[in-house]
């Protein structure tokens, strides 16, 4: 496996049935506040219309977006990635086609590598499709980045206490903490300066 540094440019079940915008348990979005995802539902009370996202964090966001729909039309990546284009859709930013990049290149290992650590009766077709994607961007960057460790989880728990619920911070968290374990002891120091967040 080789890594690159990356440059700008649950014990607890869930219910199985889907939550819709209609259902009781979402929270009205906010004013200026959208769905970063189709279908995405609010559970949080928390007001993210002026939350302040690094500049990584609005890729890696945006990276979701592509795999989320990827994933919900079970089309290859590029393609989607064509798509938007065809669409006349906002262009991709340098770290986001990085990502989506990545994932097409390592997406079997990657999917691998999450279905070995997931435990019990967890799989990843179980998994939301928020989850299982900010799981596959996570882990990409684990496995295929020198970012640091803790960069990489706490980036995909701020998106998933944005998008997903309180039990989806806790599983990833426990889950990517998992994925990391099998990194070299050498690279848990976080010796990627490169890949900082820092940025608006």
């Amino acid at each position: 496996m080789t890594r690159k540094p990356v440059s700008e440019g649950d014990p607890q079940a869930r219910p199985d049935a889907p939550l819709t915008p209609e259902s009781p348990a979402s929270i009205p979005l906010a004013h200026g506040e959208h769905p970063p995802v189709p279908d995405a539902v609010k559970l949080s009370g928390t007001d993210f219309a002026n939350a302040h996202h690094s500049t990584r964090t609005k890729a890696r966001k945006q990276a979701l977006d592509v795999l989320f729909q990827a994933d919900l039309r079970n089309e290859a990546v590029h393609r989607t990635m064509a798509r938007r284009t065809e669409q006349g859709e906002p262009p991709l930013r340098d770290f986001t086609s990085q990502i989506l990049e990545g994932y097409a290149e390592f997406g079997r290992e990657i999917n691998a590598h999450l279905e070995r650590r997931l435990t019990g009766d967890w799989t990843l077709e179980r998994m939301s499709r928020v989850d299982r994607n900010l799981a596959r961007i996570a882990t990409w960057e684990l496995d295929h980045t020198d970012i640091d460790i803790k960069i990489a989880i706490s980036e995909a728990m701020e998106l998933a206490n944005e998008l997903s619920n309180d039990e989806s911070v806790t599983f990833l968290n426990g889950l990517l903490a998992s994925i990391a374990s099998d990194r070299p002891v050498s690279d848990t120091s976080g010796s990627d300066t490169s890949g900082s967040d820092a940025g608006a």
